[in-house]
């Protein structure tokens, strides 16, 4: 090891250690990029425009991979959420070192809300809200084994709180919502949990009262006019006489409930059995606001010939005031009643409140199910209901073969030329999903016109997990711009997800592939994989069952989760001291990626080490450490220079 200045690394300064660095790391504006709530934005366009770190021509197969694999309690079905320089302290769930970070907080199944080191994946907080509740009513299947929190949680950081709702059994087959607000630093309870309840007038004047056995709390969470608003919907209409689709909201600073809500089927009986839902669900996206405070969220089947569009409101997009006491406007399919006797959800997707555009129409929104076409609306008059059609919308495309499906959410952003775009994702169930780019004309007419496309490879195996996916897009400003996607189960081996990411910008009418990688598994395959990628401050997180990958720059290939298991084991069981030597190939604050001389990729904290010498990209370090914790990374009381050869270097342990 070559010798010189000895230095503690809490005491460097910028100047020596993080000056060689500076290279290998966005600048300091990207670093303060959170991802707070789902899709990024309360118009859930799922568009960060502040990524300055990772490019088209950086994000590959030899430069870009895998940098943390972490382990989790439970499946994920809610989007990670991001805070940088986010204070962790000491406290009863406070699992990690304490001090200033950049925090993923992720919430499964289990109930239990991680707070985890963006850069290395260390495991800094940790907290059970409750027993989860075992399967739904639907026979086990297709709902997850346990439902805990499947919602998105959304967070305020300047109130330094997380609002999460979880799924609790209170005793013998008795569950609840509960709704939390919790402390970012510590996980602590910032307020007293709130029990959800709410009742409502059916058409006939009897009370109809919410009870969480019948209702499944899956759209992300929303925090807009100083409310925080969730909808729910049914567990896979295993009780359609009893399930309906809400709205409810709760005022920010005390958790109280707001005076009104939204039951979307007010009917009391019905000639289909009492067959009742109109429920909200859309895969998980979350319910969306405009600028100005309405609300907007897709509805899914009920009986067929029970629309009316005032007390059942199935099948369509709704606006809705920020007091839930209005509906403004609706869209609803003039092939509505077709839509409820298939089960053709409109539900399954999203909706999209686009940024205001150029031209005589500024305020649009795009939504898409089941079944397409993605149609195109305006906010002001959604276009409501045509009997017999042709619908009054601004324009409806496939985005699929055809219509395509859709278990779907849509993304947005602005290219080069300062036109507006929609990220699109619809297939054949079991065959395909096609990822389409479409610009957003605004004159003559306001339509739009489809610009380039990429195929994803069968997204679930023998037509058992569902077409479409969910995208997110990252760029810098209008440069740079990369769509990135996940996919489900393709192989009934691996049960494996993947990541995916492509060039926005299309050559000759094709996307172009990037990258792609193994990103977890989702051996739940009668329950969609509907995996938001989330993309921040050169980094990306992918959470699947019961693992959150993180990928960056410098980053190596995924490793199965058994033998992720495996190798810590392995290396724990040599004793003490321990080393890893290699080259170093990227740096984020106190984590090391270093390339041992097997070609593999190695994680060394020296937050608490002594370094010889200035760290350098591309030189041969060796660290001596005496644990590795709960990531994989060794824990070093030393770093210094090594040999150049491998040849020379002492043996990994």
């Amino acid at each position: 090891m070559i010798r010189g200045n000895v230095m503690k690394r809490s005491a460097i300064m910028g100047l020596t250690i993080f000056g060689a660095i500076a290279i290998l790391t966005a600048p300091a504006v990207a670093l303060k990029q959170p991802v707070i709530t789902y899709h990024y934005d309360n118009q859930r366009t799922g568009w960060n425009q502040q990524e300055t770190t990772l490019t088209p021509a950086n994000v590959g197969p030899t430069s870009f991979g895998v940098i943390a694999q972490v382990v989790l309690d439970a499946q994920v079905d809610a989007q990670p959420l991001l805070v940088p320089s986010q204070q962790v302290t000491a406290g009863i769930y406070t699992v990690g070192p304490t001090g200033t970070y950049q925090v993923v907080y992720v919430a499964t199944e289990g109930n239990t809300i991680y707070g985890i080191r963006a850069s290395d994946g260390t495991v800094l907080l940790q907290r059970n809200l409750g027993t989860q509740v075992p399967t739904g009513p639907c026979n086990g299947q297709p709902d997850p084994p346990v439902n805990g929190i499947k919602g998105t949680p959304v967070i305020d950081v300047a109130a330094n709180a997380l609002y999460v709702i979880a799924n609790i059994l209170i005793s013998g087959n008795q569950q609840t919502y509960q709704l939390f607000a919790l402390n970012l630093n510590d996980l602590t309870d910032k307020l007293p949990p709130v029990t959800i309840a709410a009742s409502h007038t059916l058409s006939d004047g009897t009370t109809y009262n919410f009870n969480a056995q019948y209702e499944q709390q899956r759209p992300g969470l929303l925090l807009a006019s100083g409310n925080i608003y969730a909808g729910f919907g049914s567990y896979c209409d295993g009780n359609a006489s009893n399930s309906r689709g809400w709205v409810l909201g709760w005022q920010e600073s005390t958790l109280a409930p707001l005076a009104a809500n939204m039951l979307t089927d007010t009917l009391a009986r019905t000639s289909t059995n009492n067959f009742f839902l109109s429920t909200i669900w859309m895969s998980g996206y979350g319910i969306a606001a405009a600028p100005n405070g309405n609300l907007f969220f897709a509805t899914g089947n009920s009986g067929p010939g029970t629309y009316d569009g005032v007390q059942n409101i199935q099948e369509s997009v709704v606006k809705l005031d920020p007091t839930l006491k209005n509906v403004l406007s609706l869209f609803t399919p003039f092939n509505v009643n077709d839509l409820d006797s298939k089960d053709h959800d409109l539900s399954a997707g999203g909706v999209l409140v686009v940024p205001a555009q150029p031209g005589p129409i500024p305020n649009l929104a795009v939504v898409a199910g089941k079944v397409g076409p993605m149609y195109l609306l305006n906010r002001a008059n959604l276009g409501g209901f045509t009997p017999g059609g042709p619908d009054n919308v601004l324009d409806e495309v496939p985005i699929g073969n055809n219509d395509g499906y859709c278990w779907c959410g849509p993304s947005y952003f602005m290219g080069p030329d300062g036109v507006g775009r929609i990220v699109s994702s619809g297939g054949v169930e079991g065959v395909n999903t096609i990822i389409g780019v479409w610009k957003i004309q605004t004159s003559p007419t306001v339509a739009l016109v489809k610009e380039g496309a990429a195929i994803l490879p069968l997204l679930g195996y023998a037509g058992v997990q569902d077409a479409g996916t969910f995208t997110t897009v990252s760029s810098n400003g209008t440069q740079d711009t990369i769509i990135w996607a996940t996919g489900r189960p393709t192989n009934k081996n691996t049960l494996a997800i993947h990541l995916y990411a492509y060039a926005a910008a299309p050559s000759s009418g094709a996307l172009k592939l990037l990258y792609s990688s193994r990103a977890g598994t989702w051996p739940n395959v009668g329950y969609n994989a509907n995996i938001v990628p989330v993309v921040a401050n050169g980094h990306v997180f992918v959470a699947s069952n019961q693992q959150l990958t993180i990928f960056g720059l410098g980053g190596g290939p995924f490793v199965p989760p058994a033998a992720a298991a495996a190798k810590p084991a392995a290396l724990k069981a040599h004793a003490p001291p321990h080393q890893i030597t290699g080259v170093l190939e990227h740096v984020d604050g106190p984590v090391l990626t270093l390339r041992t001389r097997a070609g593999n990729i190695a994680r060394v904290d020296d937050s608490d080490a002594l370094l010889i010498g200035v760290l350098v990209p591309g030189n041969a370090y060796g660290a001596q450490g005496t644990y590795y914790d709960s990531t994989g990374a060794l824990r070093a009381h030393s770093v210094g220079r090594a040999k150049p050869s491998p040849a020379g270097w002492p043996p990994d342990r």
